[in-house]
């Protein structure tokens, strides 16, 4: 135990203090009977200088403290506010009072009393009794009320929790956009299911999975970065209309927009396609905005952004037309596409394959002017090996991707339910993963097998919920929408 911390050392001698008295410093419970809000808000109509009839039992965490002699006003927070302490010695009585004022700012504190409001007018406990609850021994940031330091905000969530507002703020809207989705898609129609996390085979997207061991199997097993087959293996089985908010794995890099553990809602309807699902996205957005901000007009970094349907759709082709003036239409190959691009003077990540390479064209001068929500549809085949093809142009398929605020947050597709073509897909993702592609789809025939009991018309729709958070949380980094974001480690001399 470290105990070179002068602070520290402090506390502990009074937590000892408390025990020598005979007193429990970590008790079982406490009986509130209010919540800081709700004396807020029901004596908010209390005038200066008035006490009421409300005897309250308050609990919550001492985040300041002013002692004067034989007054003491202390700030107790809880979850849902604010609320002063008034205590004094004439109440309480000298011996009890002086424990009173020996309480530090982090403790967690039971207290009972009249509520009053100060000629100042300021809602108050006049404190009759009070029970600590537990001693906190160590001391909350020095500027508890505006911790910055984002290094300490990342690995000690709990500290940013009780030092920001607006971390707060986030983490209960981020719940309430859960929780707003699982309505809307319950009125829907839609069933919500499990499916499992650890796979025998990865698939469903374009990523590298997470790799683990089952001993008593004797076998290697992956962490899902995709609900998909399984979801679609329930659209074959008669379920037809389910969905699922789950997390998912992907072994990929760490940035503004992307953490390796992040969850995701899939959804898939029977008899539906990605025409279907765009209405379906629009509806559903506008929907969670309503109940969560009351509004569907945002602000997401800087920008004014209205959520109201029609939202605009253009196609992958006419995107990159209109910022690059390039047409992969006319440029099928990788070295065709890379002339191009040399033509053109636009410099782009190289990639391996051409359905890598446009893809990356389109994140680099199409994604970062898509402020306003916009479907970008008809992707190349390529990238889409579980879409279904454009009936009149088989280079592409029925898929869409919603961006708001420069920012993809989704994905979907009509599915793709020939299970002939769909097996010469998974062989051409094979090729493509030959050719250097570690993120291609490997053949499931498992699921092959299912498509050949057949599948229904089918559209499909994946919603990252951190970024969906992100954009109506006007929050610049997934780390800020995620309370334990994957992080590195620290080094051994900041350990210490």
């Amino acid at each position: 135990m470290d105990t070179s911390n002068p602070l520290r050392e402090e506390r502990l001698r009074k937590l000892e203090e408390w025990r020598r008295r005979g007193i429990d410093p970590y008790p079982t419970r406490f009986v509130r009977s209010h919540v800081a809000q709700e004396l807020q808000q029901g004596l908010r109509d209390l005038p200066a200088g008035s006490e009421s009839t409300t005897h309250a039992r308050v609990a919550g965490r001492i985040t300041a403290k002013r002692v004067m002699g034989g007054v003491s006003f202390f700030d107790l927070r809880d979850g849902s506010g604010r609320i002063q302490l008034y205590a004094t010695v004439d109440t309480l009585g000298p011996d009890r009072y002086e424990l009173f004022t020996q309480l530090d700012i982090g403790d967690f504190l039971g207290v009972a009393g009249i509520v009053f409001r100060t000629k100042k007018g300021e809602l108050s406990v006049r404190v009759q009794e009070f029970t600590l609850l537990a001693k906190a021994l160590r001391p909350l940031p020095e500027k508890w009320h505006g911790l910055h330091d984002v290094e300490t905000r990342y690995r000690q969530r709990y500290l940013d929790l009780i030092a920001n507002e607006r971390a707060r703020r986030i983490a209960i809207m981020r719940s309430r956009i859960v929780s707003a989705m699982r309505r809307f898609l319950d009125s829907e129609g839609f069933l919500e299911v499990e499916t499992p996390i650890l796979q025998p085979l990865y698939g469903g997207a374009a990523a590298r999975p997470f790799t683990t061991y089952h001993n008593a199997l004797d076998m290697t097993l992956y962490l899902r970065i995709s609900d998909e087959l399984y979801l679609k293996r329930l659209i074959i089985g008669g379920l037809e209309k389910v969905y699922e908010i789950g997390k998912d794995f992907r072994n990929e890099g760490i940035s503004t927009k992307h953490n390796p553990e992040f969850t995701q809602m899939e959804c898939y309807w029977a008899y539906a396609d990605y025409t279907d699902m765009m209405a379906l996205t629009e509806r559903m957005i506008c929907q969670i905005a309503r109940e969560v901000l009351g509004s569907t007009r945002i602000l997401y970094q800087g920008h004014e952004i209205d959520l109201t349907p029609p939202w605009r759709r253009i196609t992958f082709r006419e995107a990159l037309l209109e910022h690059t003036q390039i047409d992969i239409e006319r440029c099928r190959t990788l070295p065709e596409l890379r002339a191009e691009l040399a033509r053109h003077k636009l410099t782009v990540d190289p990639q391996p394959t051409w359905g890598k390479q446009v893809d990356e064209l389109l994140k680099t001068y199409v994604e970062p002017k898509l402020i306003q929500p916009t479907f970008v549809l008809d992707y190349p085949v390529e990238l889409s090996p579980l879409a279904k093809r454009k009936r009149d142009n088989p280079n592409f398929v029925e898929r869409f991707e919603p961006f708001i605020g420069a920012m993809e947050f989704g994905n979907a597709f009509s599915e793709l339910n020939d299970p002939i073509d769909q097996r010469e897909r998974f062989l051409a993702q094979e090729a493509m993963r030959r050719a250097g592609d570690e993120e291609t789809q490997p053949l499931d025939e498992d699921f092959l097998t299912a498509l050949e009991y057949g599948m229904p018309p089918t559209g499909g729709l994946g919603i990252g919920i951190d970024r969906l958070t992100m954009i109506l949380t006007d929050s610049p980094s997934i780390r800020e929408v995620i309370l334990f974001p994957t992080l590195r480690p620290k080094k051994d001399e900041e350990a210490k």
